[in-house]
């Protein structure tokens, strides 16, 4: 009996835990598009570097097979929409974070306004909700192709297909309300405290003696 097999993780996290800036930015970057922990962040973010790792060694190389697998990396990386067809490896040094956030499923259904949230959209695509194109996909960091990008709906028998239910729904405050506030732009908004009545004096019966 052999030994047991050793799982390699697929993502590696911060060399340092305490950076105040780098700290900043992910706690900007985790409100802004939803994610569930900084660990899907850092997925994302040794992706990245794997693709820069790539397009640093093939730009050194002058060989058959670095051209060949120069062609396969810029090739998958137009595939996401990541770059443009006709990229360098120059232009694939250049990607961010960002640039891989916004090809999330979950980004993706918050843009074409199918969710009014990140947090919402995630929920929709976890509940099965969501499909691409004749699959119905329950990861929210699931990269979306280029040519799937337009496939990206609801699941035909579910009732969120409907762009009028009420989670879909924008919620606007109406005109009155807004037209109040603005009158009184001076006045708290927080709920008024009942004034407190001054206790009268008791008059006792039959006067002073």
């Amino acid at each position: 009996m052999g030994d047991p097999r050793k799982f390699k993780s697929k993502y590696s996290g911060p060399g340092h835990p305490w950076q105040r800036a780098r700290l900043e930015e992910e706690r900007v970057l985790v409100r802004e598009y939803g994610l569930s922990t900084k660990r899907e962040l850092w997925k994302i973010n040794s992706k990245l570097k794997d693709f820069a790792t790539q397009a640093k060694r093939l730009i050194a190389l002058r060989t058959v097979q670095a051209e060949l697998e120069k062609k396969q990396l810029l090739d998958r990386v137009a595939r996401l929409g990541l770059l443009p067809a006709g990229a360098k490896l120059d232009d694939v040094l250049a990607l961010t974070v960002k640039d891989l956030l916004n090809r999330r499923l979950q980004t993706l259904v918050l843009k074409k306004g199918l969710a009014r949230t990140p947090m919402q959209s995630r929920q929709f695509i976890v509940h099965e909700h969501v499909m691409v194109g004749p699959r119905k996909i329950t990861a929210p960091s699931y990269l979306v192709p280029i040519v799937e990008e337009a496939l990206v709906s609801f699941v035909a028998n579910s009732s969120l297909a409907n762009p009028e239910h009420p989670e879909r729904a924008i919620k606007t405050k109406p005109k009155a309300t807004i037209a109040r506030a603005a009158a009184r732009p001076g006045q708290s908004r927080g709920r008024r405290m009942p004034q407190r009545r001054q206790r009268q004096p008791e008059i006792k019966k039959g006067g002073a003696k």
